[in-house]
């Protein structure tokens, strides 16, 4: 899919494509043959917590139950998401958007094609975990309708760093996504 100026090869389920200034970026379903340029990119994005190729096969090995879909700019990856479709709980298995492509709004739109991945399958949650110290993401979910459900406190390693876990209800999406509803409130 090319957005926004052009019409879309296939519809992205029940997903409104967010305005952004990536003109040229091209979405897709991911590929075997997009291994080599992830897990050459992970290490710029994740560092420690980069996935390898043997982790990329095995994720892609995961479908249908798992749907990745790249951002791609002339024919090079500058993002990528995931998510574990299953039952009524979807997972954001990964998000990720390259440095020179931050900042220009397709991480919004990998996170709306999750959104519209999660809601296709049935699923009523998405869930995700952010590292606490990232805040530019954590401002993209809150903005985006997701709320902070925990802590995991010093999950991510080397660096004793909290992950926030969040979720987002899949209902009418019309509706005001911070309002607090009873089934909500934690027991």
């Amino acid at each position: 899919m090319t957005f926004p100026e052009t019409t879309p090869k296939a519809a992205l389920p029940e997903a409104a494509v967010p305005e952004t200034s990536l003109r040229e970026t091209t979405l897709r379903e991911m590929t075997w043959r997009d291994i080599p340029a992830l897990a050459a990119l992970e290490p710029a994005l994740f560092a420690d917590d980069a996935w390898s190729e043997r982790t990329w096969w095995a994720e892609l090995a995961g479908r249908p139950r798992r749907s990745y879909v790249i951002g791609e700019q002339s024919g090079t990856v500058v993002g990528y998401a995931g998510v574990d479709c299953r039952g009524d709980v979807a997972d954001v298995m990964t998000i990720a958007v390259s440095p020179p492509a931050q900042g220009q709004g397709l991480g919004a739109v990998l996170l709306h094609w999750l959104i519209a991945e999660a809601r296709r399958a049935g699923a009523e949650h998405l869930m995700l975990e952010v590292r606490a110290d990232n805040v530019v993401a954590q401002r993209l979910y809150v903005a985006t309708g997701f709320a902070m459900l925990s802590v995991r406190r010093k999950y991510y390693q080397p660096g004793d760093v909290d992950a926030l876990i969040m979720r987002m209800h899949l209902w009418d999406m019309t509706e005001d996504a911070t309002e607090t509803r009873a089934e909500d409130v934690p027991k």
